[in-house]
Formats: structure tokens, C-alpha cells, sequence
């Protein structure tokens, strides 16, 4: 892709200059891949704190945020509550390492919130929580295969980095290096929303499959929606096979609606994956689920899975206050529901003004603005997208002070703390990036 550089004035920003000395020191100069904006074409913004729907960069530059920490901040950066909730914990101990009462709250909220969740075990990161799900679900059922789908990312698990989205699409990584391969035979890897190959996947390995991990709402290949019939097709053949179906919501959980995908879709997986929206932002995960298949966790049951700082007083204080907020504002989801949906229509009437393709998917408070006509309904659909494009894009927005993903495979995330006034910034912003997207290609 060509290189598309910060203007001039950036070269020696402090941004440039702390990447200069973390490249240094930190493969890549940073500790996430995506962080790295190779896929724009540029050098890493380095933010130095947030509030609200803003956030500050360390030159002192102000952006709209629709990025929140890749999801989790659904109340917004700093939200008061949550600042008082972890202030309040900071000043009773960092850890324990043993059991505390706020563990339980956060667990009662979860199995209160998330519909299908009956035990949950808490640990500290979504990738973590997917691992133990995988390796639950082979102790549950004593079968090996697990089953997965194309540009699907549940996290950098060995048997489950195999054709993952994310970073990995955003690189062109069919897997990682380090994988063995034995690992990825166990894993068979199929087009989301193509439930004639997930037929023919469970006819064919009938009795070998463990479990379905799917995310109901893509976000790792940017926003794909599930269509109509695909995840009741999982739920009927998992069941029917004995399988189980492990519902990946790290990202859609309490943020496409209270009661993540599963309520919104009214579909009841086995067990349920969350990631750290359910600490407000602070390192935390979790997995659950029925009762029987959780009971086989230790020190309950033969599969073992273990965390000192699982449970970790800051997360979960964090956790209970904005589980709490979500509670006191049964509104909170219409109106983030209602600008979602202004910025996505705002932005494909921009875009077909300027005669430029796109499509735009969205999912509750969660959308892609993807450069290519569409529809955009799978991996390889998504694929087709103009990266160079998007990339340009990127560059102007920030330009304009707002702050998308960068990478054309991810997912924007608009938070109860953006406004209407966010909207239309953003807006004028995007029309003034496809204007001048329009006069290049003119």
C-alpha cells in the first residue's frame, strides 16, 4: 500500500518522537498490532487521557473518539461514576488474590443482565475468556473439533488464530507464525453466514465437533451483521449434534443492547464470552453459561483454569458502577441507537453525493463504513474493500479531528457520551473527506 505520511509538521511531533522510542525498545513500537496504523500508511497517535466522547493526544490535539478503547467505554472515557467507583477501591488494596464480596455483585449483574448466563467465571482478558470457553466445552463434551468462521477474531489463541480478522486481516495473515499446525487441524474454519457449508460441516463430522464459537455480530472484519436464519441454523445443528454454541461477545455484549446479541437476537447460547466492557475499559473478562456445563470448572470440576488477578478489585469495581449506570438509564440504548443510525445513513448519503462507493453496516452503536459498493455480508465480501481508500479517509478525518479505527476491518463505536453536536461534526468532517476524495479521482 502506498505510504501515506503525517504532513510535515507531524514528523517531529511528540507523537513521532515516542514512537521513535518505542520501536526502540517494543516490537513495533507497540503493544497491539493495530495500535501500529501500518494499515493507514502512518506513524501511531499517542493519546495521553480522554473524557467523554474526546480524547488528547500527547501534542495536545483534541479528536472526537469513535474508536473508545476498540468497544468497551460505552459510557464514554472517564465516566464520573466509574472514576469514583475505582477511586473508592485504588484507596482498599490494587489485588488480593483472594475472594472479595465485589466479585460476586459483578456476577450477579451479569447473570441478571446477560440472558443465558447461569455461572460465570471471571478472568482478565476476552482472550482468556475464549481459551477457557474452548477448553471447557472439549471437557464438557469430550470431543476435540471446534468450529469457527472466516475473519472471525477471538483473540490470539493458538487453535483459534487460524483465517482470523482483526489485525491479522488488516496484514494479510492467513495465521500467526509460532501456531502448530496440529493445533489448526482441529479447527475447521467456515464462511460466516453460510449456513450450507455449516450443514455440511456438522454432516461431515458428526460427532467430533465440540463447539461453534461464533461472534453473532462480526467486528473483527468490520461490522457485519449476521443474516437472517444463520445463528438459529448454529443454535438447531449444535444442538442436534450435541455440540456446543459459545456466543463470542467480548465485543456485542451490553453494547448492541443490554443483553448483548443473544437478547437482541433472541438466540440462547451454551456459553457466552465477555471482554473488558464489563470493567468500564480496565483489564477483565469473563465466560458462562449453563449451570452443568460450568460446573465443570475447577475446583468444581476436572477442567482447570486459573487467574491471580481474576476478579481484580479495580475491574470490578469499575464493572459494577457501569452495569449499575445501564440500570438507572433505560433510555441510554434508544438514544444511542438513534445516533448511530443518523451517522451511518449521514455517511452513505455523503458518500453516494461524492460518488464514491461504499456500504455501510451497523449494528446497534457499532458500524463500518466500508469502501466498496457491498453489500458486505462475509470476509470475502469485506476484503474487497479499497484499503488505499480507506486509508486516505482516515487521514482526512484526523485531519479534521476525528478519530476512526485505523484499519478498514474494524468496527466505530459510538458511546452514550457522543451527542448529536458529535454527529454533525463528524459529518461535516466526512464531507468534506469525500469532497476531496471526489476531486482526486475526478
Amino acid at each position: 500500500m502506498q505510504n501515506i505520511l503525517f504532513p510535515t509538521s507531524q514528523k517531529t511531533s511528540r507523537s513521532a518522537e515516542l514512537f521513535e522510542r518505542a520501536r526502540k525498545l517494543i516490537p513495533g513500537g507497540v503493544n497491539s498490532p493495530v495500535r501500529a496504523f501500518r494499515a493507514v500508511g502512518s506513524s501511531p497517535v499517542f493519546l495521553v487521557r480522554g473524557r467523554g466522547s474526546n480524547v488528547v493526544d500527547a501534542d495536545g490535539k483534541h479528536y472526537l473518539d469513535y474508536v473508545g478503547a476498540w468497544g468497551p467505554l460505552l459510557l464514554g472515557h472517564a465516566h464520573p461514576d466509574v472514576e469514583r467507583a475505582v477511586g473508592q477501591a485504588l484507596e482498599r488494596g490494587t489485588a488480593f488474590g483472594f475472594a472479595t464480596e465485589a466479585e460476586v455483585r459483578l456476577a450477579e449483574l451479569i447473570n441478571e443482565i446477560v440472558p443465558s448466563v447461569e455461572k460465570v467465571r471471571l478472568v482478565t482478558s476476552g482472550t482468556e475468556a475464549t481459551m477457557s470457553a474452548i477448553r471447557l466445552a472439549r471437557g464438557f463434551t469430550e470431543r476435540k473439533k471446534i468450529i469457527k468462521f472466516i475473519g472471525g477474531y477471538h483473540g490470539h489463541v493458538d487453535s483459534l488464530l487460524v483465517k482470523a480478522g482483526s489485525g491479522v486481516a488488516t496484514f494479510s495473515l492467513p495465521d500467526s507464525a509460532g501456531v502448530p499446525k496440529e493445533f489448526a487441524d482441529l479447527t475447521l474454519a467456515l464462511p460466516y453466514n453460510d449456513v450450507a457449508t455449516a450443514e455440511r460441516a456438522f454432516a461431515e463430522h458428526a460427532g467430533q465437533i465440540a463447539a461453534v464459537i461464533v461472534e453473532p455480530v462480526a467486528g473483527n472484519m468490520g461490522c457485519v451483521p449476521p443474516s437472517q436464519g444463520f445463528l438459529p441454523a448454529l443454535r438447531e445443528l449444535t444442538q442436534r449434534d450435541g455440540s456446543l454454541l459459545i456466543f463470542d461477545e467480548v465485543m456485542t455484549g451490553f453494547r448492541v443492547s443490554r443483553g448483548g446479541a443473544q437478547e437482541l437476537y433472541g438466540i440462547r447460547p451454551d456459553l457466552t464470552t465477555l471482554g473488558k466492557i464489563i470493567g468500564g475499559g480496565l483489564p477483565i473478562g469473563a465466560y458462562g453459561g449453563r449451570a452443568d456445563i460450568m460446573d465443570m470448572v475447577a475446583p468444581e470440576g476436572p477442567v482447570y483454569q486459573a487467574g491471580t488477578l481474576a476478579g481484580n478489585p479495580l475491574a470490578v469495581a469499575a464493572g459494577i458502577a457501569m452495569l449499575e449506570e445501564l440500570r438507572r438509564r433505560p433510555l441510554l440504548y434508544s438514544e444511542m441507537e438513534a445516533r448511530s443510525q443518523r451517522l451511518a445513513d449521514g455517511l452513505q448519503e455523503l458518500a453516494v453525493d461524492a460518488r464514491i462507493p461504499t456500504c455501510v453496516n451497523r449494528v446497534g452503536s457499532m458500524l463500518t463504513l466500508f469502501f466498496t459498493p457491498g453489500p458486505v455480508v462475509d470476509w470475502s465480501s469485506a476484503e474487497r474493500a479499497d484499503r488505499d481508500r480507506f486509508a486516505k479517509f482516515f487521514h482526512l478525518m484526523i485531519e479534521r479531528n476525528i478519530l476512526l479505527p485505523p484499519s478498514q476491518f474494524e468496527a466505530w463505536f459510538v458511546s452514550a457520551a457522543h451527542t448529536d453536536k458529535d454527529v454533525d461534526i463528524t459529518l461535516d468532517a466526512a464531507e468534506e473527506a469525500f469532497n476531496a476524495l471526489a476531486q482526486e479521482l475526478s
